[in-house]
């Protein structure tokens, strides 16, 4: 009978913990960006909708070695973050900037939807009452699109959690440090007699 070691119960903790944060520092950008794409009237907002898509129609490895030029040390961010000595590069936390990159456009997707279906007459009558616009996000805005929200967070952590190909760019494929569920099902599909072990983890994740 085939058993998860402790390597690959280190694998899945890391999946499952690079998803959740991911998600939770994805999650107020995305409803922003949503937000100004539905009732913003800036200009350049095809611009914006563009870069937010980008990463959906980009290939992920692609992705990641943007963010390996943005990160390393000749990149501006890279840069900056050394000169702070702080160290992103094949962490834990360039998994969870990979993860949050690629799946950002479907939790801003998801949340745009709910916002569309919200009629704009309450807002008005919301804000027309006095009220701030932070009361009217919380009272009209969330609760009209809690779904949508939902949705959103589900589609980011499930896309975060089987990201592989901007994530083995700029975090590798460290056991312990920063090998998730995909990269170790790699590793046991490239390795003869690693099939079933390769299954297991898939139907794990």
């Amino acid at each position: 009978m085939l058993e998860l070691s402790p390597a690959d119960y280190q694998a899945i903790w890391l999946s499952a913990k690079v998803a959740v944060v991911a998600t939770v520092v994805a999650l107020p950008f995305g409803f922003a960006a949503a937000y100004l794409l539905v009732f913003s009237r800036i200009r350049g907002k095809a611009l914006l909708d563009g870069l937010v898509n980008l990463p959906l129609v980009l290939p992920p490895v692609v992705v990641g070695y943007l963010l390996l030029l943005l990160l390393g040390d000749g990149g501006w961010a890279g840069g900056l973050l050394k000169g702070l000595g702080i160290q992103i590069l094949f962490t834990w936390k360039a998994a969870v900037i990979a993860s949050a990159v690629v799946g950002f456009p479907l939790l801003v997707r998801s949340i745009r939807l709910g916002l569309e279906g919200i009629d704009v007459r309450l807002i008005h009558a919301s804000r027309s009452l006095g009220a701030p616009w932070y009361d009217t996000l919380f009272s009209v805005i969330l609760p009209l699109s809690y779904r949508a929200l939902l949705a959103g967070v589900s589609l980011m952590f499930a896309r975060s959690l089987g990201e592989f190909g901007a994530t083995i760019i700029v975090a590798g494929n460290i056991p312990g440090v920063t090998r998730t569920i995909p990269l170790a099902i790699y590793d046991y599909s490239s390795t003869p007699g690693g099939e079933r072990l390769a299954l297991l983890l898939c139907l794990v994740s």
